[in-house]
């Protein structure tokens, strides 16, 4: 029997033209993939997390292969996961897909070197989550730090969990901070 039961999936997709300034020669997009399911240990505690956490791989691959249909694989820059555990739950529910999502993503992507941001909560229904993005080569570049806002209005109701999978063709519309820049990473280290 599978841990896995959706209620539902959402895609939202956002257009950056411009943050007040020139409008961009290409428009950045961000797209979130979310599922909301069942929480199979909400209302107890289950010390053996790793069998749901493995099952969850699936879930991971479904919502990437949809961002990368949605995106274009070759035109993503940016990534991040989340997790919003109903309050029936716990914070670890929503950790196990550190593993899971973060795996699912690297592998559409073709094994990208950084880490994948994360945010994750126990929250009641409606709660949204700011969700941290960097650059899927080098974490350290600071022009494709943003951010993207995930959630939906009638979840994760107490028994559930929202999961959530998040990517961006590029940084910030209007980046001009310095620091390491995309086309300067050199060490492959997925920092710099």
């Amino acid at each position: 029997m599978s841990l896995i039961e959706i209620r539902k999936r959402s895609l939202s997709i956002e257009t950056i033209y411009h943050e007040g300034g020139p409008p961009a020669a290409t428009p950045l997009r961000l797209a979130a993939a979310c599922a909301v399911i069942h929480n199979p240990y909400a209302g107890r505690y289950e010390p053996d997390l790793m069998p749901f956490m493995a099952e969850l791989r699936s879930l991971g691959t479904l919502l990437a292969t949809e961002l990368i249909e949605v995106l274009g694989r070759d035109n993503v820059e940016v990534y991040s996961k989340a997790a919003i555990v109903g309050v029936n739950g716990e914070l670890e529910h929503g950790a196990v897909w550190h593993e899971a999502g973060g795996w699912a993503m690297r592998e559409v992507l073709g094994e990208p070197k950084a880490i994948v941001p994360s945010a994750k909560a126990v929250a009641a229904t409606g709660y949204r989550l700011m969700v941290p993005l960097h650059y899927i080569h080098a974490a350290y570049v600071r022009s494709h730090y943003n951010s993207m806002e995930i959630g939906i209005q009638d979840a994760p109701r107490p028994n559930e969990i929202l999961f959530a999978l998040v990517m961006g063709t590029g940084g910030r519309v209007h980046a001009r901070l310095g620091g390491l820049t995309k086309d300067k990473v050199s060490v492959h280290d997925g920092q710099r």
